[in-house]
């Protein structure tokens, strides 16, 4: 990612102002989409209000402007941390998918992300939605999601795996769509060959760090989709 939000497939890399500027559709008497830059600013607001400094937001938005995508990082808690705290967004216009925030955790030393997969607002975009209520009992949750999730990252590190396990679990991945098949050999080069000495180490969580090195390429859409079933594989949830 090189510290960037990778987007392929027609999407575009936007700022948080820029969000205003993309159209919301009308409002039905039984579906109320929600801003993107609503979204955005309630979560960012949200979160420096509860001490997370942010050191880092990017939002993707598809072709037709139509799905937002976003990650925020924010400044580690301690100085040795391997990772720091990090918070995935997303939103439709288009009742794909209901608004969304998930924990996650960004690596330090290839900015690659993890996330617990586990979205703490599932709420459709219907008439009675109260964006301003649900965010924060999104953050309530939040706390938790990044406990267990650390602890979850804490249990991998310590989880041998060897080169014929890794290629069972690829293919479980691709069996699930959390990656397309052709990129199968490219996790288990990147697994035997890791491009960051770190991951060096033949564990759990090495493995998992392929994933997310090959899902960099990914539009936004198709990287959210490949967290999330990357959590149940890896039971991050």
């Amino acid at each position: 990612m090189n510290g960037e939000l990778v987007l392929h497939c027609g999407a575009s890399k936007v700022t948080r102002e820029e969000l205003i500027g993309i159209p919301t559709p009308a409002a039905t008497e039984t579906w109320r989409p929600v801003p993107h830059y609503e979204v955005a600013e309630l979560v960012a607001n949200e979160a420096q209000r509860r001490g997370y400094e942010i050191v880092k937001e990017e939002y993707g938005l598809t072709p037709k402007g139509d799905r937002m995508f976003g990650v925020l990082r924010f400044k580690p808690e301690n100085s040795g941390a391997e990772y720091t705290r990090a918070l995935g967004i997303r939103n439709s216009h288009n009742k794909q998918f209901a608004l969304g925030v998930v924990a996650g955790c960004s690596i330090f030393i290839c900015d690659n992300l993890a996330f617990s997969g586990e979205i703490t607002i599932h709420r459709k975009h219907t008439s009675g939605i109260e964006i301003d209520e649900l965010i924060p009992q999104a953050f309530d949750k939040l706390a938790y999601q990044y406990v267990r999730l650390e602890q979850r990252i804490g249990g991998m590190k310590l989880e041998a795996v060897s080169i014929d396990q890794a290629r069972v679990i690829t293919v479980m991945a691709a069996e699930i769509k959390a990656i397309p098949s052709c990129d199968i050999i490219e996790v288990l080069d990147e697994f035997k060959e890791p491009r960051h000495e770190e991951f060096r180490e033949s564990t759990k969580w090495s493995l998992y760090n392929s994933f997310t090195e090959t899902a960099k390429k990914y539009s936004p859409a198709r990287a959210d989709f490949c967290y999330r079933r990357l959590a149940g594989l890896f039971e991050m949830q």
